[in-house]
């Protein structure tokens, strides 16, 4: 018995071994009984070898184009408050923002791995490899025939390897041949592009280095801060603002360049850079970006001066001082490229973001993060229910928020005048509407509760502006405010000689400025105050006289008040409707030669009276 157990444990093993054999040969029967291309054969198979090769090459090529996608993921559009769609459209290609703030103001990512880019190529690999162009071959008599593939993609730093799995078989005759395995291998830097691409992201995630940059330009290309000795205002155009900040932005950003080690204002330092890449960096005024200044009353920045105002003449000079905050949001387009003469590019955009002279707060994962957005804006459980209509009744389509304890949460579009949406809950909140064309309009309204409101805007009339000065036409610099409640349109005329308005009752103000050279020679004034003699003497009321000399620098008046006024005016829509035309009559003052005559003027001009007409 124990003879017979032997041999039968013999048999099983053997058994064992001969399957395993039959199977290791199975797998591998096309490497190990490998045969030979007939030579008329042959070329049919290396024509399909040439196609997989350009197939690979071209998904190469849309990967990096393309940030490392082939197959772009679902597209989000952004809002007129945050302008990154999840694209970022590059000379009619687009380009999935690696980083980008979502339109209800949300931080995203979409940042591809190493295997999802392989898992792209793969699937794209799988889509073209029967689309080999043999028609040739059938002229010639022979018969192709493919089977479904199976692609593996490998990225190395160096290479790209292709191994497909399909059963590619030619006949012609009596010859026929089966192919069952496929690899193909392309030289491409797209590994080692991607993870240069990755080093840089992260620095911009972790040190904000772009929006670092952007504030820089913003200081050297916008008023900021600052102070000007002058006795009239200083006044910006902030469409022209913008437009300066755009274009000095697409100047500097082209001239960044990361470097392994920082030399230079413009270097971007890279940890590990290879020394066969370049890192360049772009953006352009044509792609949808957002600017902000405060404050401003419309287009119109103004910085009124201090020491012309009555009772202010103890000063001896005028000065102009001014604060202005900015918000941007622009992309930048992030390019390596390839040193060695391949010409391949890898790029991704990302977006830049600065709220209020600040970087945007770069403590971001990888998972979807407010960027500033308060817990409130993210508990919206009431249902509204809004309706937007004009004073003809008709719908408009608008923009709504609503602000609680100084936190606004953007709530949707109203289109064709309607919006559903969850509100967050607040007690006396304000839900605003804006829409292009219409005035502005905060309701006060709490959303303990489910409610409907129907909310009615009031359209904005362009008329243009003749200012006249002692009944002639003047066209000289002056500044044009109409202010009603919380709305307000100011213009800087004759560089802008049309205004927006809606019916209401204004005040309005009007400064009109002639040049002058009145200049105010250098004084010394001092200036003397009662302090405590001691800290005992203190409590007992005794003080000495304490003077201190102040030094005022001659200063030379360029633009002095030479005419003006202020009225209320009430204004009807019917008014608003049937003129083209508003004239402004306003009265000269007395041209001043000393400091006290400029702060004369200005008590005349509380006196004088506007007049208005429209036609």
């Amino acid at each position: 018995m124990k003879f017979k157990r032997g041999q039968v444990t013999i048999f099983i093993i053997l058994a064992i071994l001969l399957v395993a054999i039959v199977a290791i040969a199975l797998i591998f029967w096309d490497d190990l009984f490998k045969k030979e291309f007939p030579s008329d054969i042959n070329p049919v198979y290396t024509t399909f070898k040439q196609c997989l090769e350009e197939d690979v090459a071209l998904g190469i090529n849309v990967l990096e184009s393309q940030g490392g996608y082939i197959y772009l993921p679902t597209y989000e559009e952004g809002s007129k408050y945050m302008p990154f769609s999840s694209q970022l459209d590059f000379l009619g290609n687009p380009i999935p923002y690696w980083y980008y703030v979502s339109g209800n103001n949300i931080q995203k990512t979409q940042v591809p791995s190493v295997a999802d880019m392989e898992r792209e190529l793969e699937r794209f690999i799988e889509s073209k490899s029967r689309d080999c162009f043999f028609s040739d071959y059938y002229n010639e008599g022979f018969s192709i025939d493919m089977k479904e593939p199976k692609a593996a993609i490998t990225i190395k730093d160096k290479e790209v390897i292709l191994d497909l799995k399909m059963d590619f078989t030619v006949s012609k005759g009596e010859e026929t041949y089966t192919a069952r395995n496929h690899e193909i291998k392309v030289n491409s830097e797209l590994g080692s592009l991607y993870e240069t691409a990755k080093k840089v992201y992260q620095k911009e995630q972790n040190d904000a280095f772009l929006e670092d940059y952007g504030i820089d330009v913003l200081r050297l290309y916008a008023p900021v801060d600052g102070v000007e000795i002058s006795c009239s205002p200083k006044i910006w155009n902030a469409d022209e603002v913008f437009g300066d900040i755009s274009q000095a932005l697409q100047a500097n950003t082209l001239v960044l360049r990361g470097t392994d080690k920082k030399k230079d204002y413009f270097d971007v330092e890279i940890e590990d850079l290879p020394s066969n890449q370049q890192v360049k960096f772009m953006t352009s005024p044509n792609w949808s970006a957002t600017y902000e200044v405060n404050p401003s009353d419309g287009p119109i920045m103004i910085a009124n001066p201090v020491g012309n105002q009555q009772g202010m003449g103890i000063l001896g000079f005028c000065y102009v001082a001014y604060h202005f905050v900015y918000s941007a949001r622009y992309p930048v387009l992030v390019q390596v490229l390839s040193g060695r003469g391949t010409d391949e590019i890898f790029q991704f955009p990302v977006a830049v973001v600065i709220e209020k002279n600040k970087p945007k707060n770069v403590t971001i994962t990888e998972e979807s993060v407010p960027i500033t957005y308060d817990e409130l804006c993210k508990d919206k459980n009431t249902v509204m229910n809004i309706r937007v209509y004009d004073s003809d009744l008709k719908a408009v389509e608008s923009e709504i928020s609503y602000s609680c304890l100084g936190t606004t949460c953007n709530i949707g579009t109203a289109e064709n005048g309607r919006l559903s949406e969850e509100f967050p809950q607040c007690v006396n909140g304000f839900i605003n509407v804006r829409a292009d064309g219409y005035k502005e309009e905060s309701l006060m309204y709490s959303t303990v509760n489910e409610g409907s409101l129907s909310i009615y805007l009031s359209k904005l009339y362009t008329l243009n502006v003749q200012m006249k000065v002692d009944n002639q036409n003047y066209n000289k610099q002056s500044i044009i405010t109409f202010t009603s409640g919380d709305f307000s349109r100011t213009i800087s005329y004759p560089d802008q000689k049309t205004i927006e308005l809606a019916e209401g009752e204004y005040q309005v103000e009007v400064y009109v400025y002639k040049n002058s050279s009145l200049k105010i020679g250098a004084t010394t004034k001092e200036q003397c105050v009662r302090v405590p003699l001691s800290y005992i003497g203190g409590i007992l009321g005794l003080t000495r006289k304490e003077c201190t000399t102040i030094r005022v620098p001659e200063q030379i008046i360029s633009n002095v008040v030479s005419a003006g006024g202020k009225t209320n005016y009430t204004v009807s829509e019917d008014a608003l409707k049937s003129s083209k035309t508003m004239d402004i009559y306003a009265k000269s003052l007395p041209e001043p030669d000393t400091l006290e005559q400029i702060q004369t003027n200005y008590i005349l001009f509380e006196e004088n009276d506007l007049g208005i007409n429209l036609r």
